[in-house]
């Protein structure tokens, strides 16, 4: 057990980590399994063409690997009795992006239910260089559709889509928005399709440094499919129908950044670890919700973090990723992205996760989701 006194943060995900410096980085998966890296000379952003094309990412994640993919907890803690606070503040005035839908008009009907959001879902991939059957390497983490020109992108953590450890991008990684039921996602309940990865946008601080300062991640993806699966014996056949662009069929959060450190805020997630005294009461299997007013977190030195905001909630891993949303509204299901989650928190020494925190959203972010928001992709190469 861990002293009272302990503070315990943990990558939702348990994943490597993500870290990058005051640039871009961008990553396309590509649409040949050649492998080969191409390079932009494109002021702070590179683009890499990775080795996984967008039809064998979606034909990789069969419904019997869905059920068995984790959260990827690798188990790594960090105390952080006796720092100081954190340093999260405005690096320049307040701007946002409305969301899909709210672009004419902010007002919307008021709802006395949290109607949970559409956009949110579970991102499924493999980690790189390894063995892709195994399945101690299908992982998962969540994420959301955010506003975006071409109605293509995706919010999530840094470390759900880089691996820092082997210094790549993660192999067969797909977006499933509205997830729900791993028995049976392709059959009825991933209704709004399937939505293969083409470019990771994130900050190289984080790839490069591993700052959890920097851990978040915007992905464009192709035009969506679904999915009809049928097993015959031991193999699985699939046809397929194109279902359009992400945006269109789900919407898109809004995006904003340099606010208050004090938010009332929305998390969503699929948490589904264990807390450090081995309780495990999420499954993973449909998404979760807490709702509170962020705070500074304190400084994590093991990550490289010190400017976190943090909101009370008790999610466990595979919640990384999953939106922190701002002016949230039941009635339209939408609000402003303020944040990602990143780590969770054991702020009074109980081991139990009593905090989730995310990197505070200053200039440097809306540099990433800019570079990211004006990429275009279209329908998946077959």
């Amino acid at each position: 057990m861990f002293s009272r006194a302990r503070r315990i943060a943990i990558p939702l995900a348990g994943l490597m980590a993500l870290g990058l410096t005051a640039g871009t980085v961008s990553s396309a998966a590509a649409s040949t399994a050649t492998g080969t890296t191409s390079t932009t000379a494109r002021s702070d952003v590179i683009s890499r063409n990775a080795a996984t094309p967008a039809e064998q990412a979606v034909q990789f994640w069969t419904p019997d690997r869905v059920k068995r993919a984790t959260d990827h907890d690798d188990g790594v803690d960090v105390s952080t009795r006796g720092v100081k606070g954190s340093n999260d503040t405005p690096d320049g005035p307040p701007g946002s992006v409305p969301p899909i839908g709210g672009e004419k008009s902010g007002k919307t009907k008021k709802s006395k239910q949290v109607n949970l959001p559409n956009t949110v879902g579970r991102v499924f991939f493999t980690l790189p260089k390894t063995d892709p059957r195994n399945p101690k390497n299908w992982r998962y983490c969540s994420a959301s559709s955010v506003q975006g020109k071409y109605r293509n992108l995706v919010a999530t953590s840094a470390h759900c889509v880089y691996d820092t450890k082997k210094n790549t991008f993660y192999d067969n990684w797909v977006f499933i928005p509205s997830y729900w039921d791993g028995d049976t996602a392709w059959t009825g309940k991933a209704p709004y399709g399937i939505y293969a990865a083409k470019t990771f946008n994130a900050h190289d601080d984080f790839v490069v440094k591993e700052d959890y300062d920097y851990d978040y991640a915007f992905v464009n993806v192709y035009n969506g499919i679904k999915v009809n699966w049928e097993k015959s014996g031991n193999r699985w056949r699939w046809t397929v129908k194109n279902v359009g662009r992400l945006g269109d069929n789900v919407g898109g959060q809004g995006f904003t950044w340099n606010r208050s450190t004090k938010l009332n805020v929305f998390s969503f997630g699929y948490p589904a670890g264990e807390h450090p005294d081995g309780d495990k009461p999420f499954t993973g299997r449909t998404m979760k919700w807490c709702y509170g007013k962020t705070k500074a977190m304190p400084e994590a030195k093991k990550y490289n973090l010190q400017e976190h905001i943090g909101v009370k909630c008790s999610f466990t891993a595979g919640a990384s990723g999953g939106p922190l949303l701002y002016n949230y509204k039941s009635a339209s299901r939408t609000g402003y992205l303020v944040g990602v989650n990143s780590v969770a928190w054991d702020t009074d020494g109980n081991d139990r996760y009593d905090h989730i925190s995310s990197p505070y959203f200053n200039g440097d972010t809306y540099k990433v989701y800019k570079a990211a928001a004006n990429r275009w992709t279209g329908n998946m190469p077959r």
